[in-house]
This record gives structure tokens, sequence and C-alpha cells, in this order.
């Protein structure tokens, strides 16, 4: 008996690592100084490491509604922005707790940063950095 207890302790302890490192699906963009939405990505597993792509954007009337990003680099470079890879490469990292070892271009100027991606409840932290200067923004599941 306490080794079946035993055996049910790891397998509810792994069930839950496996959760809390699910980053797949929906996720709505916070901008993290205006708190505004700024758009949907939906991150999916390829390969073995994960990647994310813009599926909508929160536009005003007076935006264009689905831009081109002139200011991409590389291959997506004059492409659309909805439809666009922006996340790419991230691994999970067991010991952190996060996915890390990738990349996350930011649309608007069209720079490329490090990321880390990890959840802290029903909550996505993204954060995006060079060297010791980072930014974080927390983005919203979408049901």
């Amino acid at each position: 008996m306490k080794n079946l207890s035993l055996v049910l302790l790891l397998i509810g302890i792994s069930f839950g690592a496996i959760a809390q490192s699910d980053v797949t699906g929906k996720w709505k963009t916070i901008d993290d100084e205006t708190g505004k939405e700024k758009s949907v990505v939906e991150i999916y597993e390829k390969d073995g490491k994960v990647y994310g792509k813009i599926t909508k954007l929160f536009r005003g009337p007076d935006e264009e509604q689905d831009p081109i990003c002139d200011v991409c680099p590389g291959d997506r470079k004059n492409k659309k922005i909805i439809g666009m890879e922006i996340i790419r490469g991230m691994e999970w990292d067991a010991d952190d707790k996060e996915y890390d070892d990738g990349e996350i271009m930011d649309p608007k100027d069209g720079k490329t940063y490090d990321c880390v991606l990890w959840k802290e409840g029903n909550e996505l932290k993204v954060r995006g950095y060079v060297a010791f200067f980072y930014r974080t923004q927390t983005w919203k599941k979408v049901n």
C-alpha cells in the first residue's frame, strides 16, 4: 500500500509538470506599456519545439487591418503580419520550468529578441531580452 501511494504521488507530480509546461493554444497579447490588447498569438509545437504566429490583430478604425511588415528581417520581410510566425525555436527547460533558447520578433519595429516563456496559473509570461535588459508581457488565454 505504501508503494502504491508513492507511485500515485509520482504520477500526480508528473501530470502537474506536464500541465505546467503546456503553453500551446491561443493567447491574447497585452502591451506591457499601455495595457491594451494587441493581438492573438497561436502557440503550437513543431518538431519538439514551440512556435507562435499571429492570428488576429486588434486595430483601430483608422489603422490598416491587415498590414505588411516592411521592417521585419529575413523571410518575414514584406509579409502580412496576420499569419506571421513571431516566436521561433523555443525548447522546454525542465530545470527552470520554462521554454527558452528561442526568439521572439516584434513586428512593430522588426527587432528580434531572445525569449523565455513560462506559465503562472492561467497566464503566460513572455520575456524578450538582450543581455541583461528585458521586458515581460503577460498574455491571457483565449477560450
